[in-house]
């Protein structure tokens, strides 16, 4: 079938799970979202179909994220999961693949053993790991072996991370619990707070992508979204301006200025020399949102650039290290 297993990376995202395949590119790209029926124990879809049950589901049907802020949070769905993308990716391998899967740059080793386990446990033949911001680094077609200094800021959906990379390794990095799904649980809050209505973590979503804005704009876009009104209990439309997104989105963008003010004031100065010449590198989905490189350019005085595949870099990243899985096996046998 494969020749000797294959090896396939995996960007294990809080959001998405993108997989690549040696030889083949990005194979996968999925919503984390797995359907599990609770009386049964059974998986009843995952990815994009799971994800519209989200909030829509019976009482024995729970539509869940297994990964929360970059972590495993529930371990068996997260198992299943994998096993469901390892084999669409695979078909029938007669050998176990090996997987490379990125973890944020701050976890815990018992965080990093649940990933491993996780990986074994759904048909892996070896397991190995790769910072979130090095990937990232690698994906955006930054030389990362050369001993200069690069800032990644990459933005996914649980957590954000913020590394200055050199020779191949992090000197500084900061991992922070800020990132897309922050995003919308404020534009929750702020239209339960003005309208008095409840929308979904889906509804909230599609603000974010649609008009949401960290930075103000020169015109103000609108969008009619519907949820329910806390006072009569009934559905209610209301229309919400990018404006409005702004005052929702600021803080918790804000949050992430800060972080990576926090980590350009750790950095060695030779590093932060190279980094006010080359700039900021901004990866992940959460970087998307209107004007976030605006925002971090005008606070820091540092030049900000979107990677090219902003969404993909993490795996495409994770792709290319695969190239040197060989090179790590050979050192470790040594």
């Amino acid at each position: 079938m494969f020749g000797y297993g294959q090896d396939i990376g995996i960007d294990l995202g809080t959001a998405t799970v993108i997989a690549y395949s040696k030889g083949k590119g990005i194979v996968l790209r999925e919503p984390s979202v797995v359907a599990v029926d609770n009386n049964t124990n059974e998986v009843l879809a995952v990815g994009k179909e799971a994800r519209r049950m989200l909030g829509r589901t019976p009482g024995n049907i729970v539509a869940t994220r297994p990964l929360r802020d970059g972590v495993i949070s529930n371990y068996t769905v997260t198992e299943k999961m994998l096993k469901y993308f390892i084999n669409r990716v695979c078909g029938k391998f007669i050998f176990s693949p090996r997987l490379m899967i990125c973890i944020p740059s701050q976890v815990t080793e018992v965080e990093k053993k649940a990933v491993i386990d996780a990986a074994s446990q759904a048909g892996a033949r070896k397991v190995y790991l790769i910072e979130e911001p090095i990937a990232a680094a690698i994906g955006a077609g930054i030389d990362i072996s050369r001993p200069c200094g690069n800032m990644v800021v990459d933005i996914g959906g649980g957590t954000t991370d913020i590394a200055v990379i050199s020779l191949g390794g992090s000197v500084v990095s900061s991992s922070l619990k800020v990132a897309g799904d922050k995003f919308d649980e404020a534009i929750v809050r702020y239209i339960k707070r003005k309208y008095n209505v409840i929308i979904g973590e889906r509804t909230a979503e599609d603000l974010k992508i649609n008009i949401g804005c960290v930075y103000p704009k020169i015109q103000d876009m609108e969008m009619d979204i519907r949820g329910r009104d806390l006072m009569s209990g009934l559905p209610k439309t209301v229309t919400v301006h990018s404006s409005e997104m702004f005052e929702a989105l600021i803080e918790p963008a804000m949050m992430v200025v800060d972080a990576v003010h926090g980590v350009l004031e750790r950095t060695p100065p030779e590093l932060a020399a190279d980094i006010s010449d080359k700039g900021i590198y901004m990866t992940g989905g959460g970087c998307l949102i209107d004007g976030l490189d605006k925002l971090l350019q005008e606070k820091t005085g540092i030049n900000v650039m979107i990677a090219q595949d902003a969404i993909s870099c993490v795996a495409l990243g994770t792709g290319k290290a695969l190239d040197n899985l060989d090179v790590l096996d050979n050192k470790k046998r040594k």
